[in-house]
Order: C-alpha cells, then sequence, then structure tokens
C-alpha cells in the first residue's frame, strides 16, 4: 500500500529533477521543461495531501483535484504562450541558448 510519504517522496524527486534543469541547463526550451515538471511536482503533493485528508460526512473533499485542474488548465495556457514566446526568439536570434539571449529589446 502507497502511503503519504511515498507520494511525496516522488514529488520531491520530480522537483529537484525540474529543479536541476532550470538551474543547470542552458537550452531555453529544457528550463521551460523543468519549470513545468517542477508544477507537475506541486500538483501530485496536493493532491497526495488531499487524499490522505480525512473525509467529512462519509464524502472526500475534491477540493484540491478541482485546483490542481486549474492548475492544469493555466499551465496548459503558459505552454501555448511560452512556447510562442520561444519560437519568436528562435526566428529572431536562432539560437535557444539562454546566455545568448541578454537583451529585451529587437
Amino acid at each position: 500500500m502507497l502511503t503519504l510519504g511515498h507520494y511525496l517522496l516522488v514529488s520531491g524527486l520530480l522537483f529537484a529533477t525540474g529543479l536541476g534543469g532550470v538551474l543547470l541547463r542552458r537550452n531555453i526550451i529544457v528550463i521551460f521543461m523543468g519549470l513545468e515538471l517542477m508544477l507537475n511536482a506541486a500538483n501530485l503533493s496536493l493532491v497526495a495531501f488531499a487524499r490522505h485528508g480525512a473525509v467529512s460526512a462519509g464524502l472526500p473533499d475534491y477540493n484540491a483535484q478541482v485546483l490542481v485542474f486549474f492548475i492544469i488548465t493555466v499551465a496548459a495556457a503558459e505552454v501555448a504562450v511560452g512556447l510562442a514566446i520561444i519560437v519568436a526568439l528562435y526566428r529572431q536570434r536562432q539560437t535557444a541558448h539562454v546566455e545568448d539571449l541578454n537583451q529585451l529589446k529587437f
């Protein structure tokens, strides 16, 4: 049987992997994927805490699942906008490395 600790361990590993991708990589696509991985790790821990919580009046509490649904919806919009910005930057500068994208004006 999986306990809350197992879910939090997996969530922590996912978050650490995403944080490592953000801090150590120079490619903007990998940084973007690391940010999404960190967001999904937070979603996993949120759902794990909600499932571990007590059941009130015989019905489970679905507030955290609804919150995760909205977070995933916002993340999908973020991916669409973020990838559009990355494609525009790549077309303009012909690179996806963060060091080469140091100016805000084109």
